[in-house]
């Protein structure tokens, strides 16, 4: 799934498991870690976040499952953060 599908996915089926509105705000996070990848900048963590448009619930889903892993994306987002 590409990125722009992925937030629409998300911002259209999203339904808030706290009080039931359906509709987020969707916006990216991309992490690296403590290893050699932070210390070259590296983003090798993609997650989602959801936000309800009502009550500001948020769900975090990770990108990897959702998208598959992206070797080219997160090089992009390495060299243009």
């Amino acid at each position: 799934m590409s990125k722009k599908k992925t937030e629409k996915f998300l911002s259209e089926k999203f339904v808030c498991s706290k009080c039931q509105h359906k509709g987020a705000s969707v916006e990216r996070l991309a992490m690296g870690d403590d290893s050699w990848g932070s210390f070259f900048n590296a983003q090798t963590h993609r997650y989602a976040f959801a936000a309800c448009e009502n009550c500001g619930f948020t769900e975090i889903y990770a990108l990897d499952v959702l998208e598959g892993k992206d070797n080219l994306g997160s090089f992009l987002e390495w060299m243009f953060p």
